[in-house]
């Protein structure tokens, strides 16, 4: 593909709006890269996507992929010189990376957004800064951290679940643990690098809060949403909150836009809170970027996450975030593609007969036990509908919705 010299750019001033035509790029190959690539797109932006991945889902359908490691200066350059604006699909990518573009190029959100996200000490730090509540919890930042704690300061969080302070995301890099004993035997396990120890708290339900911030410090919040993990993934989210009060959710929205704002944050945000069955509210982890729960917004809000990141990457007004039709989300896993160990086709004309069922698959070409292959989205004209549907279609899937 022959690319221009430069960009489209009508007008070079750091505060225009960079308008359809123009490079629009992304960091990460993912199936989020992919919905955004569709988002972008649709809006009429070339999309160019660096990932080390050749075969990754967004390359297949991108205008160009620039195949590289995160860190490789050469293609990071090259991004920057095509894309007046840059994003990132997913938190582990190098914040130095982003920085490196950002001496050239627009990039949101910034890297240092970003660092806060991928380090779970910095990100509780942060977010007690902000007055918003998080679970008690210990940092362990080495062996001789962890071995100069004496008993009693670890039953304090206990029973708990050890989490690595980097890279663990879906249930990976976390331990629950019980007993002082099993604690101490879990962080060598995960091979003495930097924890949290975090208290298991009694929870209500979980919540999500997804939000767009644009440059000029405007926000549009999506209606709260309601999630239920499985082995540390989501299987499924509903929206609007059945079980949040209005209070509830002016708590999370708050505390959310407060978050935003100290980080003066530019793009699509996702706040998760615990609640807890005496009605308190908890903050458990933030991702800067457009989230797995957010996905509904594809087909039930007028303007999705993906259309919300686009919008405040390229300087224009944000969407709306009005949700139009009640929306169950069910997640959809590697195991879906197997009967035990033997792989069968999923019955997907079953699915795509419910009247509200919205299949989106990611492109990815090989089905893996716990691999995040596709969703589908119920809109329905109640949420009851949409309930019933998503109960019909994990039937037809052999999916447990067993909390």
């Amino acid at each position: 593909m022959r690319v221009p010299a430069s960009p489209l750019i009508t007008n070079t001033m750091n505060t225009a709006p960079i308008l359809p035509g123009n490079w629009l790029g992304m960091l990460g190959g993912g199936q989020l890269g992919r919905m955004f690539c569709f988002a972008a797109q649709s809006m009429g932006y070339k999309v160019c996507v660096l990932d080390p991945d050749p075969r990754c889902p967004a390359g297949a359908v991108a205008d160009r992929l620039i195949v590289a490691d995160y860190r490789d200066e050469k293609a990071l350059s090259e991004l920057a010189s095509l894309c007046p604006a840059v994003s990132t699909e997913f938190e582990n990518v190098p914040a130095q990376s982003l920085d490196f573009l950002a001496q050239t190029t627009t990039v949101s959100p910034a890297g240092r957004c970003v660092a806060i996200a991928q380090d779970r000490i910095a990100e509780k730090r942060f977010i007690e800064s902000c007055g918003v509540p998080v679970a008690p919890h210990l940092v362990i930042a080495s062996n001789n951290a962890m071995a100069a704690l004496d008993d009693a300061a670890l039953s304090a969080v206990l029973p708990g679940i050890l989490k690595t302070a980097r890279l663990g995301y879906d249930g990976k890099g976390q331990v629950r643990v019980a007993t002082t004993a099993e604690a101490r035997s879990a962080y060598a396990q995960l091979g003495g690098v930097p924890c949290v120890l975090e208290k298991r708290l009694a929870l209500a339900f979980e919540v999500s809060v997804l939000s767009a911030r644009g440059a000029d410090g405007t926000v549009a919040t999506y209606p709260l949403a309601q999630n239920v993990h499985a082995n540390g993934i989501l299987a499924t989210t509903t929206v609007p909150a059945p079980d949040a009060s209005p209070a509830l959710q002016d708590a999370a929205r708050t505390a959310a836009a407060t978050i935003a704002a100290r980080m003066d944050y530019v793009g699509v945000l996702c706040v998760e809170f615990f609640i807890l069955q005496d009605g308190s509210l908890i903050a458990n982890e933030m991702a800067p970027r457009p989230h797995n729960s957010g996905h509904y917004t594809i087909d039930a809000c007028a303007a999705s996450q993906f259309e919300q990141q686009v919008r405040a990457m390229a300087r224009l007004p944000l969407g709306e975030a009005r949700q139009h039709s009640p929306a169950v989300m069910l997640n959809l896993l590697g195991d879906v593609w197997f009967d035990g160990d033997t792989p069968r086709m999923p019955d997907w004309a079953s699915v795509v007969a419910l009247p509200s069922a919205r299949l989106h698959l990611y492109g990815k070409e090989d089905a893996r036990v716990g691999r995040k292959m596709g969703h589908i989205t119920f809109a329905g004209a109640t949420l009851d509908e949409a309930r019933d549907a998503t109960d019909a279609a994990a039937k037809f899937l052999n999916i447990s919705l067993d909390d």
